[in-house]
């Protein structure tokens, strides 16, 4: 079962944070709002880089799908017919057509499923999931295809996420927290680091709140009459440069208002962690590079909608 944990404004000094949250993230916690804020900025920076020409815009039935790196370009040419020659496009980008010889949803999905079991054969897709996700243009779209989750940053396929922020709204007087979640360090991406309280891709056949609810209390033990009353606030794209390929994902934005009394139990063994963190010590764990880059864009995202990023919350 994962552990859980309460982190306080008057935790955030130098000494008492130490053992809490590490050194470097202590001493991030003795700093002013401007430094925190300004540590966020630069770990954020670090992780988000982009390079559009490494990249060729992956195409299907005419509509983008991907932004597939270069170097994996030619490892797919390797093993098999699957790309099409590549076209130069008026902006200066490049499109490559996915499985032009396919011309079916089924045909598709079933040369993806084939090739990502080469990949991951292979050894260039680690973390295998048996779970589908959409090849499509947007959310909204039809699905061309679907492929195992594992091989989706590979390819630089867009892909959709659900995000909760479970938010605990000072009461009397106490001071506002947001309860997160540590990912389990079995976890094939971003192990033992610190997410959103509720966070999932978004399975082929589902929607974002429906991907919401399940993770909710499978990751929390939130159960669905509770999530029912998430507030949605909006989307954030996420598109930036992976060891594993490229990360192009929409992010779905969520919070939910819980009771003081709330503990969450995670149920599927992906959470090894749960903490309840006031404003000022969220602020080091973020800008010491602590949490995932998704979680730190929503997390930051309520904060500010919040009115919460004012120093008098965490001075």
């Amino acid at each position: 079962m994962a552990e859980m944990s309460f982190l306080t404004a008057a935790d955030a000094d130098a000494g008492s944070a130490a053992a809490f949250l590490g050194g470097s993230v202590a001493a991030s916690a003795a700093g002013s709002v401007a430094d925190l804020t300004a540590g966020i900025a630069a770990s954020l920076a670090a992780r988000s880089g982009f390079d559009a020409a490494a990249r060729l815009r992956l195409m299907a039935e005419g509509r983008q799908v991907g932004w597939l790196p270069r170097t994996h370009a030619g490892v797919l040419r390797g093993i098999g017919a699957v790309l099409g020659p590549e076209q130069p496009l008026a902006d200066g980008s490049v499109a490559v057509a996915l499985l032009p010889g396919c011309d079916d949803f089924d045909a598709r999905s079933d040369a993806l499923q084939a090739l990502a079991r080469q990949l991951a054969d292979a050894g260039h897709v680690r973390g295998w999931r048996d779970e589908l996700f959409a090849v499509t243009a947007a959310l909204d779209a039809p699905a061309v295809a679907v492929v195992e989750r594992a091989a989706a940053r590979f390819l630089g396929l867009l892909t959709f996420a659900s995000h909760m922020n479970g938010i605990v709204d000072g009461a009397a007087g106490a001071p506002p927290a947001l309860w997160i979640s540590r990912r389990s360090p079995a976890k094939s991406v971003d192990p033992g680091m610190w997410d959103n309280l509720v966070a999932g891709g978004m399975p082929h056949g589902s929607d974002p709140l429906a991907t919401l609810v399940r993770e909710c209390e499978e990751e929390s033990g939130i159960p669905p009459e509770l999530a029912q009353g998430v507030q949605a606030h909006g989307m954030i794209e996420v598109l930036r440069d992976l060891p594993e390929g490229v990360q192009w994902e929409q992010l779905y934005v969520y919070d939910l208002l819980l009771p003081p009394d709330f503990m969450p139990r995670n149920q599927d063994g992906e959470v090894s962690e749960h903490r309840r963190v006031e404003v000022a010590p969220l602020l080091a764990i973020m800008s010491a590079g602590a949490m995932t880059v998704d979680a730190t864009l929503v997390t930051l995202d309520a904060l500010g909608r919040r009115g919460w990023l004012d120093a008098g919350h965490h001075d």
